[in-house]
């Protein structure tokens, strides 16, 4: 795992300055000029090589997670899961795999406040004796859309205005307000989990459903999720407002600080399995990223932890250019036809090569530490050296082979090319239990978040009714308080 195997031996043996290629440095002061107080020469390769350097040091931030902070660490299988899965990394408790985690802020920029309402990420990248595993989801387990067509649009909805650059509510609201299944989403972005108190107290969730396969082929579909061992804790406005004046890094601070102090961060992992022979059973659709998996009828199931006990070394190499994608799986986990996840597959893998190039998995904290092998040749930032001379596959000039079979999803595909919405279960049934779930106070914080967004001047009469008839459906109290603070009727 340590990003710096890899390093140049002239990075950190030499015991003077040199340049990027190795010519010794006398001085790193001063310019070369025409005299004491002449032009600057163009022939000063070390300025010139210096400052083109600094000029191109930052790269594109993520489009999304673009605010994060990472740690290292373990995670360890307490519970034996053999019988659903032949993922080496879980084939029996004990076992230990280590790991890089990243926290993070979805919407806003890279040097933006930690204290913002926002989903948070929450990923981890498994360095497994079969190559990497990254866990990539968030601390809400629901999202706002089920197809993965309309998230450019709700993440264009939710980022700040093109013309003002300001995040406003109006451009939320009437984006949601086509699509009802982003009400369950809702209950938990102005819910107090929306402002986590930082980056140790928030639960993760795979969001998605994904596919569990053991040796023996049998497939079940899989949610994970991650629980704070030292709790859930969340920030109220004042108290965000407070903390976010006094340190807009508190987060990324508190997750170093700790770790330093040996104050180790642990989650444990849960799952939830369906047998997709059962799927018809539910009255909702196990795929459906708006929708979560009732834990009375499909109880969490224990599997390991997750302990972070070492810091990152540096945050450019170490966080900047870290990188997840849910298509990195490992045998024995696999995907779903969750519409949501299906589009991530290619997207978050397509988006990393954009920012760090096609060679992005050879960076030492992205890259597999067991042994690997392919055809990846050439192309932009590929410093892996290798001097084969056979770079095509299959040769009698080169010994490598296919690897062992191991079980693949058996899901026969047939039907209609269509594009359709499928939709199973109610979108308010799920939202309206979750608020009836709550003590008094939270349901009111609940409710004034909601009066002071559908309060925006920008809100249309069409939109704030929408939004309160849709309320009403999922609780009909609900939906009459917010109808009497904002003085409209409800139309249903």
């Amino acid at each position: 795992m340590d990003p710096y195997k890899y390093r140049p031996s002239s990075a950190y043996n030499s015991p003077f300055f040199t340049n990027n290629s190795g010519t010794p440095v006398y001085n790193d002061n001063s310019s070369l000029t025409v005299g004491s107080r002449g032009p600057v020469l163009l022939e000063d390769y070390h300025l010139i090589e210096k400052l083109a350097h600094f000029e191109r040091e930052r790269i594109p931030e993520r489009v999304v997670h673009a605010r994060g902070a990472s740690a290292k660490g373990f995670f360890e299988v307490t519970h034996d899961i053999s019988h659903l899965t032949c993922a080496d990394f879980l084939r029996a408790p004990g076992v230990q795999t280590p790991l890089i985690a990243r926290f993070s802020t979805v919407i806003h920029e890279r040097g933006s406040p930690e204290t913002i309402r926002d989903p948070r990420g929450f990923a981890v990248k498994f360095y497994t004796r079969e190559g990497n595993f990254d866990f990539v989801g968030n601390n809400f387990p629901v999202f706002f859309i089920r197809d993965a067509m309309k998230f450019a649009d709700v993440i264009h909805a939710f980022k700040p205005n093109p013309k003002t650059h300001i995040q406003e509510n109006w451009r939320i609201l009437d984006f949601c307000s086509h699509h009802p299944e982003s009400l369950h989403a809702f209950t938990f972005f102005y819910d107090d989990v929306g402002v986590p108190t930082d980056y140790r107290h928030i639960e993760g969730s795979s969001v998605n459903t994904y596919t569990l396969i053991n040796k023996a082929g049998k497939a079940h579909y899989v949610k994970f999720h991650w629980k704070p061992t030292c709790g859930v804790k969340c920030l109220l406005e004042e108290e965000a407002i407070k903390v976010g004046g006094t340190n807009h890094s508190h987060a990324t601070q508190d997750l170093y600080d700790s770790i330093a102090a040996g104050n180790y961060p642990e989650w444990k992992l849960y799952i939830q399995t369906i047998d997709p022979d059962h799927e018809d059973r539910f009255d909702f659709d196990p795929l459906d990223s708006t929708k979560t998996w009732p834990e009375d009828i499909l109880p969490l199931q224990p599997v390991g932890r997750l302990v972070l006990n070492r810091n990152i070394d540096n945050f450019f190499a170490e966080n900047e250019m870290l990188a997840f994608s849910p298509g990195t799986v490992v045998p024995g986990i696999s995907y779903s036809d969750d519409k949501m996840l299906q589009g991530r597959v290619f997207a978050y893998g397509d988006t990393q090569r954009h920012r760090l190039g096609p060679n992005y998995l050879l960076l030492p904290v992205n890259a597999p530490k067991c042994a690997h092998h392919n055809n990846h040749y050439d192309g932009f930032m590929n410093f892996m050296h290798r001097d084969e001379e056979v770079d095509y596959f299959p040769s009698r000039y080169d010994p490598v082979r296919h690897a062992e079979k191991y079980p693949i999803l058996p899901t026969v595909c047939s039907g209609r090319r269509e594009r359709c919405i499928f939709d199973k279960g109610s979108d308010f049934k799920q939202p309206g239990e979750r608020y009836r779930s709550w003590a008094p106070d939270r349901q009111e914080r609940f409710v004034s978040r909601w009066v002071n967004a559908l309060s925006d001047p920008r809100v249309t009469h069409e939109i704030r009714s929408i939004w309160i008839s849709w309320w009403t459906q999922a609780d009909k109290s609900l939906g009459q308080r917010l109808a009497n603070r904002l003085n409209v009727r409800p139309s249903i």
